[in-house]
């Protein structure tokens, strides 16, 4: 009886003890969520300071061409309503009226787009079939851009580095091969930052991008300036990549649609460095636009022979559909959601929940290990940025790097000397935990989302900041590295913008190889709440 009362005293103790602690834990969480949002308020406001009154727009557009979707300018280009010419005329001037307050284009090839736009009109002229013309190349005539670090024959592919500063590609990426092959013309290369790792679009080569509805404001990165360009309206569409948010967080910052596809949908030979397609990696082509009508035809395009994976002419009842939601990353490292960006998300909740009758807050496992997780999983990608940076000269280092910084010798930005330092001087993570929280963590999806289901996440906690802030805020783009880690087909959907005018958004997220259950949602939305505000 005696040693009854002992075990069950010790039993309430250790649950007292339990208790104090996640009490303890609860308040500590609470205070260091409070201090870090206290801190973002005083880097927004010092860089307001000296921001804000240099903020610029730009102008209004003067032809209702270049407020189309592409999907709608190659049908009137086919049925000779308006000449290739014109378009991509009409966009070319676009172009050059807004570059140089938003520096997007680093290179254009406006005179050889013309002339193909001139041979395209030929085309259409002695074609007898349109119709077959719209299946074989259904972007015919229809101006694109992409970024510099992806290959288009012939031209500039430095990869934001000085020491690759004359570098030009011999051949095209097989996926703007792809697009060219649909008819699409290129008129133009857009900025990024040095070999696309950091999340602005800045380098020592072609300088900075700005954000068309706030100069002010950074453009995302690393497909920034195909972002900026296509909402600007210098061209309906563009071919990015993304490897942690590289085509979603410039696409969300500039209030646009952007998607990354399900993992090996789409061939990577000329992304970036890379040679060949790899069986297995993070990185993923996909469209950045302005309407949701372009995402199922880019996208098939996009994909080539592996179309036939993928469901994308499925029809879809959004009714059906299950609908969950995370407000939050739970990563202590990252800025606490805005109001906006809260807002954002639960309209979009809100709005699904009346269509549906269903809407389940959900915790993915392993979210607030975001950063981490992805850290990890680039060790396993095939690259090695410290050759890179060197043109594959040699293998450089943080310590050499500072060195040259410190005597005047650097060629680098400070976005590469600090992923360097991440690499040299800080702890790697360890593989098998980093294996088994993604697992787990993509195990819970695939059974919650199934085939019928998305999840809606933020697509960063705060909208886009002023220039360089992000060097005070580096874990943010968390939110959009975690689908990359897990290799889900991810969307950002444009919800609007913020009472400062800068674009609010969402990602939806379904399982893999259910994309189409993306676009379907996203044109929900679009419907529902206006898709992109063009930024004049």
């Amino acid at each position: 009886m005696c040693t009854s009362v002992k075990n069950k005293d010790s039993g309430q103790c250790k649950d007292t003890v339990q208790l104090a602690k996640n009490l303890c834990w609860k308040f500590l969480r609470c205070m260091i969520v409070h201090l870090h949002s206290l801190f973002d308020c005083f880097v927004d406001f010092a860089f307001g300071l000296y921001y804000d009154n240099k903020a610029k727009k730009v102008p209004p557009v003067k032809n209702n061409l270049l407020l189309e979707s592409a999907v709608s300018l190659a049908e009137k280009i086919r049925t000779k309503k308006v000449s290739s010419e014109e378009v991509v005329r009409t966009y070319i001037e676009r172009c050059k009226e807004v570059n140089g307050l938003i520096n997007a284009i680093v290179q254009d090839r406006y005179d050889d787009a013309i002339k193909e736009a001139k041979a395209v009109d030929d085309i259409i002229e002695k074609s007898t079939d349109p119709e077959k013309l719209k299946v074989t190349q259904p972007f015919l005539g229809v101006p694109f851009t992409t970024k510099e670090s992806n290959r288009a024959k012939g031209l500039i592919h430095s990869m934001g580095l000085l020491c690759r500063r004359n570098c030009r590609a011999e051949e095209d990426a097989t996926t703007i091969r792809y697009f060219k092959e649909a008819g699409a013309i290129l008129i133009a290369k857009t900025n990024i930052p040095e070999l696309n790792q950091w999340v602005e679009s800045r380098n020592n080569l072609y300088g900075q991008t700005n954000n068309p509805y706030n100069t002010s404001r950074t453009v995302g990165g690393s497909s920034g300036g195909d972002s900026a360009i296509v909402s600007a309206s210098g061209v309906p569409i563009a071919v990015g990549s993304d490897i942690g948010g590289s085509t979603r967080i410039p696409a969300f910052c500039n209030g646009l649609f952007g998607h990354k596809p399900s993992e090996g949908l789409t061939p990577v030979a000329g992304i970036g460095l890379r040679d060949i397609d790899y069986p297995s990696t993070m990185v993923a082509v996909g469209p950045i636009c302005r309407k949701t009508e372009d995402l199922i035809p880019s996208m098939k395009v996009l994909i080539g022979p592996n179309v036939s994976k993928v469901r994308l002419d499925e029809p879809v009842n959004v009714k059906n559909l299950k609908v969950y939601y995370q407000a939050n990353s739970c990563d202590l490292r990252t800025s606490k959601v805005s109001g906006a960006m809260q807002a954002a998300l639960m309209k979009a909740v809100a709005h699904f929940k009346e269509l549906t009758g269903f809407a389940e807050k959900i915790k993915v496992p392993g979210s607030e290990y975001s950063f981490r997780l992805w850290r990890y999983w680039m060790t396993r990608e095939d690259i090695n940025f410290k050759l890179d940076l060197t043109d594959r000269k040699y293998v450089t280092s943080a310590t050499r790097e500072v060195f040259n910084l410190l005597t005047g010798n650097s060629q680098l930005t400070l976005a590469a000397l600090i992923k360097l330092i991440d690499a040299d001087y800080f702890p790697q993570e360890n593989a098998e935990w980093a294996k088994s929280v993604t697992g787990k963590a993509k195990q819970f999806l695939l059974e919650t989302l199934s085939d019928d289901g998305v999840l809606f996440y933020p697509s960063s906690p705060t909208t886009a900041g002023y220039h360089y802030s992000p060097f005070l805020k580096p874990y943010n783009f968390g939110y959009t590295a975690l689908f990359n880690v897990l290799r889900f087909p991810t969307c950002q959907v444009p919800l609007g913008l913020d009472e400062q005018g800068v674009p609010v958004g969402i990602q939806v997220i379904a399982a893999p190889y259910n994309d189409h259950l993306c676009f379907a949602v996203a044109k929900e939305l679009e419907a529902a709440f206006g898709g992109w505000v063009p930024p004049s």
